[in-house]
């Protein structure tokens, strides 16, 4: 194992990934039922999580860790895990995945711009933003493969944010603190406006899983408190494992 200070994050990441494999896939065979507000807002979720995740990769390489990159790494591989379980969960419903999507090119082309802590600060808002949209899905649907797959994916997405918030942490520890509350209020504003966007965009598909798109928008302030902080200078998050998510 390499010597470094996100070694517990290396294990963790090594781990979930043994649990994955002998857990094994959903039974695609079985279907799934999507209505179709819902197959649209999924095919751009699958977009979204799509990606080689090179430029963040070499963003990590270029910030001198080697620790940091092989978990920034293992971090990768779980979001291409996600893009290729999306399209198996939209294939076995009979639906195709998206070549692009404006919302998903404009958001990689802005992260592409900045270094590495800006880099983070902005996809922390997809990955907040994503716990609410996957709690969405996995509770507001009837269909057994639905709810499986949202639960998995949720299940990782809510050890992703303990990670990034932890990098940001050592990233703003530098600034005064007053700075680093600045930092941290102005990213939940901007979290906030592209929340009201996703509710927007997946709005037919909020309603479809039972979520108002207010809900849905305060529901992600409100869980934004929290990480918030802890990207600042209050309390750690610390991730949930799988297996204690029920997944």
């Amino acid at each position: 194992m390499i010597k470094t200070g996100y070694g517990d994050w290396i294990a963790d990441f090594g781990a979930e990934r043994e649990r994955r494999a002998a857990l094994g896939d959903p039974d695609w065979a079985r279907g799934a039922r999507l209505a179709p507000a819902v197959v649209r807002s999924v095919q751009k979720f699958q977009v979204g999580e799509d990606g080689d995740g090179s430029a963040l990769i070499g963003k990590a390489e270029r910030a001198g860790d080697a620790g940091y990159t092989a978990a920034v790494r293992l971090f990768v591989a779980e979001e291409q895990n996600h893009a290729r379980m999306l399209a198996l969960l939209l294939a076995a419903g009979e639906a195709r995945t998206l070549e692009g999507h404006w919302s998903d090119a404009a958001f990689v082309r802005l992260r592409r711009l900045m270094g590495l802590k800006q880099e983070l600060l902005v996809l922390m808002i997809a990955e907040v933003v994503a716990l609410r949209y996957y709690r969405a899905l996995r509770d507001g649907t009837s269909d057994p493969l639905t709810t499986e797959t949202a639960a998995r994916i949720l299940a990782d997405e809510e050890r992703h944010v303990p990670f990034h918030c932890r990098r940001l942490r050592e990233g703003l520890a530098g600034l005064p603190r007053p700075v680093r509350r600045a930092v941290t209020s102005g990213w939940r504003v901007l979290l906030g406006g592209a929340a009201v966007l996703v509710s927007v965009d997946h709005g037919p598909a909020l309603r479809a899983l039972g979520v108002r798109r207010r809900a849905f928008v305060a529901d992600v302030h409100r869980s934004s408190a929290a990480i918030a902080s802890a990207m600042a200078d209050g309390p750690a998050l610390e991730p949930v494992p799988a297996e204690a998510a029920g997944v």
